[in-house]
């Protein structure tokens, strides 16, 4: 009788993940078959400089091969005050047997450190990651980002920030964003503590930060296509935030998906079913693989 309900439960699990994914934007063709290969990895390499304000090492998943392959920088979550580089180790590795140096960085952390060091970091990253392709077999026009949660929120920035802003850095522009539990407009968090303590200080006294560090500030027409996955129940970050930074991508014409998982939290979105990371794969696969990239400044 146990059997038989476990049988049930797991059917019903795979009906419910199936039947309760919605898919916005997702291409009428079908994904081309993947490239697949054994990858290695290299741990604790140092990104950072020897003045920088605090040691930053990355573990960097390489296909075999000799390249150059498309690069990924891998953010991970925690909401900039925890977290570090393993957290996201699944998916860098799944990054690598598809043929995508990830490269799985670290960044500083609240409350020690406050916006934008955190952004400064992932800038120094794609900027070391450029100057050292041919040591890693990256191409280097070819370079995204794939975050969760507050590393998706790095990943965002570090996609809609250009030459113009006040936050841009020479070289450090990405080709293709894949954010999950995105919190894209941190107006909306005034109260709590985590981005209070991520900016330094409250809304009231700190608003226009708290506007500079949102992705939804930055949204322009020559942002790099964006993959945005979300779980539908989202109670640490309303799906509202996805729906928004959607819509205003497609206002500005910036190619961009979003699924929402329906039935999923912040934390069950992160441990998803894998269909999230297939539909990434295959996003990543259209617009920083196979599609023609023109080098960013």
């Amino acid at each position: 009788m146990r059997h038989r309900i476990r049988i049930v439960t797991a059917l019903v699990a795979a009906l419910l993940a199936t039947a309760c994914t919605t898919h916005l934007g997702k291409p009428d063709t079908a994904a081309a078959p993947r490239l697949k290969t054994d990858y290695s990895v290299v741990r604790d390499v140092l990104v950072s400089p020897a003045d920088w304000p605090q040691p930053l090492p990355a573990d960097i998943y390489r296909p075999c091969g000799d390249g150059p392959y498309p690069a990924v920088l891998v953010l991970y979550g925690g909401g900039w005050r925890a977290g570090d580089r393993t957290q996201l180790a699944a998916v860098a590795r799944t990054l690598a047997a598809h043929g995508y140096v990830a490269v799985a960085a670290s960044y500083r952390l609240a409350p020690r450190y406050t916006f934008p060091a955190q952004l400064r970091d992932v800038q120094l990253a794609v900027r070391w990651m450029r100057a050292h392709a041919s040591d890693h077999a990256i191409d280097a026009r070819r370079i995204g980002a794939w975050g969760y949660s507050a590393g998706a929120h790095l990943a965002a920035l570090l996609g809609g920030i250009g030459p113009g802003d006040a936050l841009y850095e020479p070289g450090t522009r990405i080709a293709a964003v894949v954010a999950g539990g995105t919190p894209t407009d941190l107006t909306q968090f005034a109260g709590g503590t985590l981005v209070p303590q991520f900016i330094g200080g409250r809304f009231e006294e700190k608003s226009a930060a708290f506007r500079a560090a949102s992705p939804v500030s930055h949204v322009s027409a020559d942002d790099p296509p964006v993959f945005l996955y979300h779980g539908g129940v989202d109670r640490l970050v309303p799906l509202q935030q996805a729906r928004a930074y959607h819509a205003l991508l497609d206002e500005a014409q910036v190619p961009n998906e979003l699924m929402i998982l329906r039935g999923r939290g912040h934390y069950t979105a992160f441990f998803s079913d894998g269909a999230a990371v297939d539909a990434a794969l295959d996003f990543l696969d259209r617009h920083l693989r196979d599609a023609a990239i023109t080098v960013r400044p």
